[in-house]
């Protein structure tokens, strides 16, 4: 029975920071979460058919968890008048997933949905099934060693455009070419952009993705991949796929033809659909994970063994006991994970680095009362995960570097960390570029100023 006249219930599902409205439907074997642009409304999404055909053809062999963002749709605004974070994505991701019962899925992380789909595979690899992607990007904007990017006066120009444009028919010839004849469909979607979501929003959302970079996150998704692309795409173009395609383990890449990309659909879909189905129906090797993407920190008691010298024996080790008793309360309490203590420091992974950066700030302000001063360090990359636990790779010598780079009491952040928390409206002061002894180049430093 068609979706368009029975459509899903909407329930919600609280993230702590907002309320995250989703549904689940189908009767197939296999679970599919689908994750898409910030133009999404579940409730009126099922007035298109369009829409509904789609999801009658996917639902027809998977189970599906659909849901809004939050700052889209149904779902609550994001705080301080933002837009979402990749941290904030795979909250929304794991919390509905837990929320509908899914243990795994698959990902479909359609246009700009495709990101965040990556950051939660890189970072939840026990949770993916297989990950599916379909006209997005790793970056967007060129640079350098990315030449397959839009300039960024185009980009600049695509803002004014997009935003000038948002919620009227002429939106949709350049994302689906294909309705250029067909103005019916372009004012049905007209109004389904204008209720799911503003102007202002997609303003940001350019922002956001001007500052986009996933690259280095890449080679750490261990699930099987689908890219597909249409080769006539004129917004989200096939190179983005054709570089993820060569980037990502395991990956293989489809090229439809056609250039619809927006909204997913749009247009002649049945290869779409027929090659996400060939894909999630065949044969799949279940495998334990031992990579992950991880934010890694480091603490350190500053001038130590003066302290230990000037306190004595007992007192210093009252004084570490209060300091290890802190920390471990923090780390617990922003669902860190303790790796092990280095003497008067510890070493501990999050699942998202402003969960970290938050618990490094909050660390850092407490430890006075225990009698001592700290400083931190926080990195994310990819780690290697052994069978007691401990934890290795590149990614952990990197936070360790970056805790050492200054003497001073704080919390340092490496670029990459820094770029992963842009949107949640935490401040660093840049400290320059630094060599990390045994670490291959210069690397951007940056010291916490203030959290929202």
């Amino acid at each position: 029975m068609s979706l368009f006249r029975n459509p899903p219930e909407t329930r919600y599902v609280d993230t702590g920071r907002g309320s995250v409205g989703y549904q689940v439907f189908g009767d197939g074997t296999s679970h599919v979460v689908f994750s898409g642009s910030i133009d999404s409304n579940a409730e009126a999404m099922w007035d298109l058919p369009e829409a509904a055909e789609y999801f009658d053809r996917l639902s027809a062999f998977s189970r599906v968890l659909y849901y809004d963002s939050r700052g889209s749709g149904v779902s609550d605004p994001v705080p301080n008048a933002g837009l979402f974070t990749f941290e904030s994505f795979s909250d929304d991701t794991r919390i509905a997933m837990d929320a509908a019962g899914f243990d795994r899925a698959t990902i479909i992380g359609d246009v700009e949905g495709g990101p965040g789909a990556m950051m939660f595979a890189a970072t939840y690899p026990e949770r993916v099934e297989s990950l599916v992607l379909t006209n997005t990007f790793a970056r967007f904007l060129r640079s350098d060693d990315y030449p397959i990017g839009i300039p960024e006066d185009a980009l600049a120009n695509l803002q004014t455009w997009m935003t000038q444009n948002w919620g009227t028919a002429d939106y949709f010839t350049g994302t689906s070419p294909s309705l250029l004849q067909d103005p019916a469909i372009r004012d049905r979607l007209a109004r389904y952009q204008r209720i799911s979501t503003s102007p202002g929003a997609t303003g940001s959302a350019i922002e956001f993705y001007r500052q986009t970079d996933v690259r280095w996150m890449l080679s750490a998704i261990q699930a099987p991949t689908l890219v597909l692309v249409r080769r006539d795409a004129v917004y989200h173009r096939a190179e983005h796929g054709r570089y993820l395609a060569a980037e990502i383990p395991n990956a293989e890449l489809v090229e439809l033809p056609g250039g619809d990309t927006a909204p997913f659909f749009i247009g002649d879909t049945t290869p779409v659909l027929s090659a996400i189905e060939q894909f999630i129906t065949g044969d799949r090797t279940h495998h334990v994970p031992d990579r992950t993407l991880a934010t890694v920190m480091f603490t350190d008691i500053v001038d130590s063994t003066r302290l230990a010298a000037q306190l004595g024996d007992a007192r210093w080790l009252d004084t570490l006991e209060r300091h290890n008793r802190l920390t471990r309360q923090y780390i617990q309490r922003y669902h860190g994970k303790e790796i092990n203590t280095t003497g008067d420091g510890f070493l501990a992974t999050f699942d998202g680095p402003t969960r970290a950066v938050t618990c490094a700030a909050h660390l850092h302000a407490a430890m006075p009362d225990a009698g001592v001063e700290i400083r931190v360090g926080l990195h994310t990359g990819e780690i290697e995960v052994d069978t007691s636990g401990d934890i290795g790779g590149l990614a952990v010598h990197i936070a360790s570097r970056v805790a050492d780079a200054t003497t001073e009491p704080g919390v340092v952040v490496s670029g990459t960390v820094k770029d992963l928390v842009t949107g949640s409206g935490i401040e660093f002061t840049p400290l320059g570029e630094f060599d990390l002894k045994g670490i291959p180049g210069t690397w951007n430093l940056h010291q916490l100023d203030s959290l929202p």
